[in-house]
């Protein structure tokens, strides 16, 4: 994994960062150390206009009827810093429990994209259950296929676009993983047997600069 502060590449069983030292009490010391209950489309900097949401909504269902093991989860927030973005993703899907999830769910099958306007910035953090089947690569992709709509203002548009690039890189690797099942087993334990730990695996991107084109079929 990467350190949420430094972006140092650790172990994924670390208890802190080795390069800085950062842990999860750090990020409950800057965020809080409380337990959140959150809708999976929680709009708290209010970017979505009247009507957008229940697009967005609809997509997160078609999604957890399609991968009903995993869910995903969309929260925008005005942190107004660029670095601050990646250990506040890594700290939210530690600590939120999510609404209206079947029984049982664990945040280690959860993928969560946050979006900061003030910052011009977006992540991706997932759960180590994701760890055999997303790369940095993946999530970065899903981030580029929403970055124009979210320049120009259409949250929604973006949101839905990085939804659907991330559903074809899922239905891909569940193609991949029924001819090579060995390829994708998880070969690594969690950190600590019964403890949530989610690692981020995608750094804030700054929507100022546009991101690399990926050359890969998108989703169709």
């Amino acid at each position: 994994m990467k350190c949420p502060r430094c972006v140092q590449k650790i172990h994924r069983a670390a208890g802190g960062c080795p390069h800085c030292g950062f842990t999860l009490a750090d990020a409950e010391g800057w965020f809080g150390g409380m337990e959140l209950n959150l809708r999976c489309l929680a709009d708290t900097a209010g970017l979505l206009r009247y009507g957008e949401r229940e697009r967005v909504e609809a997509a997160l269902d078609q999604f957890k009827r399609r991968f009903p093991q995993l869910f995903v989860a969309i929260y925008t927030t005005t942190l107004g810093e660029v670095d601050a973005l990646r250990p506040f993703g890594f700290w939210l899907l530690n600590r939120a429990s999510f609404e209206a999830l079947p029984p049982g769910t664990s945040k280690a099958a959860g993928i969560l994209l946050t979006i900061d306007p003030e910052s011009k910035a977006a992540g991706i953090t997932f759960g180590y259950l994701l760890d055999p089947f997303l790369e940095e690569a993946d999530t970065f992709d899903c981030l580029a296929r929403a970055h124009s709509h979210w320049l120009e203002g259409r949250y929604a548009d973006g949101m839905l676009k990085a939804l659907a690039q991330l559903s074809w890189v899922l239905r891909k690797r569940c193609r991949q993983a029924r001819r090579n099942p060995a390829r994708f087993e998880r070969k690594v334990r969690p950190p600590n047997p019964g403890a949530e730990r989610i690692p981020p695996r995608e750094a804030p991107r700054p929507a100022s600069h546009p991101p690399a084109a990926h050359q890969e079929e998108g989703p169709p």
